[in-house]
């Protein structure tokens, strides 16, 4: 799996990574891959040893075991998401905190947004932590209870804050969180639905000029659901 910019800019700064480090890495990539396809039960330390290219008992060395290791493999995730929020929040208005005008507001989701969808459907890295994390979501697992809490709550929050902002609803009502679940789930299916996706479109994968326009897309789509909740009551807390 080809190398992102952010893993060619760090071994630029700091050279290649070797030894320990090297395997330690390895090793977490090589158990995204297997967690992500087969689950965590039907994946053995000694497939991923041999994915990693490393000795099975270094998982054990660095990790403490499988158990470790897929706790490792949370906080990467968690590493990665967080980068590509963090990127997508800055590129949107680096200069604006909430709280915002309801265009401000609604300019930053659709430039959130649109990257977001960039970063995760071109992204190497994205093709890998998603069946991981679906796996772990859809297995209740304890990784589940790690991500939530330090990735995905702050996140959804932050989004609805915006979303709130743009319509000038309360944030924290029902009716906004279900609808950035529902701008937020677009995106999501179209990384798990890619082979579905690309199929029906004629295309072969995901380029740029793909992700562009399903960017594009999103967009459109959070845009007419602005409109529509700041002409209904929908976007307000019921009584």
């Amino acid at each position: 799996m080809p190398e992102t910019s952010i893993e060619k800019q760090q071994k630029t700064a700091l050279g290649p990574t070797t030894g320990p480090e090297a395997t330690r890495e390895a090793l977490i990539a090589a158990a995204l891959d297997l967690f992500g396809a087969n689950g965590f039960d039907a994946t053995s330390t000694r497939e991923i040893a041999r994915r990693a290219g490393a000795n099975i008992a270094s998982i054990a060395y660095h990790f403490g075991g499988k158990e470790g290791l897929r706790q490792a493999c949370a906080q990467s995730v968690r590493s990665q998401i967080d980068a590509i929020m963090a990127s997508a929040f800055a590129r949107s208005s680096p200069a604006i905190a909430l709280p915002v005008r309801p265009d401000i507001a609604a300019n930053m989701l659709e430039a959130i947004m649109g990257h977001v969808v960039r970063a995760v459907l071109i992204s190497p890295d994205a093709a890998r932590f998603v069946p991981f994390v679906l796996r772990e979501i859809n297995g209740h697992s304890p990784v589940l209870d790690t991500l939530y809490r330090d990735v995905m709550e702050p996140t959804h929050r932050r989004l609805c804050a915006l979303w709130g902002a743009a319509i000038g609803a309360e944030p924290e009502s029902e009716a906004v969180r279900l609808a950035v679940f529902a701008m937020v789930g677009q995106i999501i299916y179209f990384r798990i639905g890619s082979q579905i996706v690309t199929r029906r479109m004629g295309w072969s994968d995901y380029a740029a000029s793909e992700a562009d326009q399903i960017a594009d897309t999103v967009c459109a789509n959070l845009r007419a659901s602005l409109q529509m909740y700041k002409t209904t009551d929908t976007g307000k807390e019921r009584p």
